[in-house]
């Protein structure tokens, strides 16, 4: 008779044995498999100091593209705005004071003059914002003679205040700078703008610099605060620019809201790349054209030019 303890003993014997093939397949198994991943880590670490190589060599590429486009852009720019004014616009807190002051050094450069320096807050284009604006508007706030439309909502309000304070017509008489410090002193007081300069003096273009792209439920109401603003300036003055970033040509960004106007993108030039040396290039000249009635869409997104025409001048 074959007893419990020779059933135990042969299932252990058998649960060792197949144990022991496990260990010995696998063994022979996993050295391939490690050999294999070895070589494929060597080669991604190959690959990955490549890439950095190639970056480096970009970068630089990049460094001296820059380094030369900064070189060449006063000669470039030279007689494109001689006798013009130009006012600076920051639309929103995120556009940087080096941007603000880098194109203003190519205006001069340029031949012409910044008339002031003025930022928008967030304020100014809150849908909440839009009751005191239009009181002020319609009650201090309107210098004697400026005519406001008897049909608009804040938004158009404002911006044809503005507009009328800050730009002298093509051909006609400039505002009062009176007028100019009393509208921009109660706007600040209302924490919807922010005077940026010493002074203020009217101007003949306008120059509205943005950044990124309006978030938040309300981004189209405040895209269309902005909007308004921009097509007052260029109706007002000889001709306005809109300049950003690449992230500003998008769906609600405000370049992007310009240029999806079919009107207004014929009116109103837009730059998509002023971080760059030959976006703030195409900034300035892009001034020029307006003053020639010519308006178009630069920088790198889709359907633009490099940069405007060059002045005959400076070829």
């Amino acid at each position: 008779m074959i007893d419990f303890r020779y059933h135990l003993v042969s299932l252990i014997a058998v649960f060792l044995a197949v144990a022991l093939g496990i260990v010995i397949g696998t063994t022979q198994l996993n050295q391939p498999i490690l050999n294999d991943i070895e070589n494929q880590v060597t080669d991604l670490e190959q690959d990955k100091r490549a890439l950095e190589d190639r970056t480096q060599d970009l970068q630089r590429q990049v460094d001296a593209a820059e380094a030369f486009e900064e070189a060449v852009a006063p000669s470039l720019v030279g007689g494109s705005l001689a006798g013009r004014s130009v006012l600076v616009l920051a639309a929103d807190e995120e556009v940087s004071s080096d941007t603000v002051e880098q194109v203003s050094t190519l205006v001069q450069d340029a031949g012409g003059s910044v008339s002031g320096v003025l930022r928008l807050r967030p304020e100014y284009s809150d849908p909440s914002s839009a009751s005191s604006l239009q009181n002020y508007v319609n009650g201090s706030g309107r210098p004697a003679g400026v005519a406001l439309p008897e049909d608009g909502d804040a938004d158009v309000l404002v911006a044809s205040l503005l507009s009328q304070v800050l730009m002298t017509p093509p051909g006609g008489p400039a505002p009062d700078t009176a007028a100019i410090s009393s509208v921009v002193s109660g706007l600040s007081s209302l924490d919807v703008l922010r005077q940026e300069s010493s002074s203020v003096n009217p101007a003949d273009y306008a120059v509205v610099l943005t950044s990124g792209e309006t978030e938040g439920g309300d981004a189209e109401s405040r895209n269309a605060a902005l909007v308004e603003l921009v097509r007052a300036l260029d109706s007002a003055g000889s001709g306005a620019v809109v300049s950003g970033d690449a992230a500003s040509a998008r769906e609600n960004g405000l370049v992007g809201v310009v240029r999806s106007d079919p009107t207004l993108a014929t009116a109103v030039s837009t730059v998509d790349n002023v971080g760059s040396a030959v976006g703030r290039i195409s900034t300035v000249l892009a001034l020029g054209r307006e003053a020639e009635g010519t308006s178009g869409k630069y920088g790198t997104g889709e359907d633009t030019q490099p940069v405007p025409p060059v002045p005959a001048a400076a070829q």
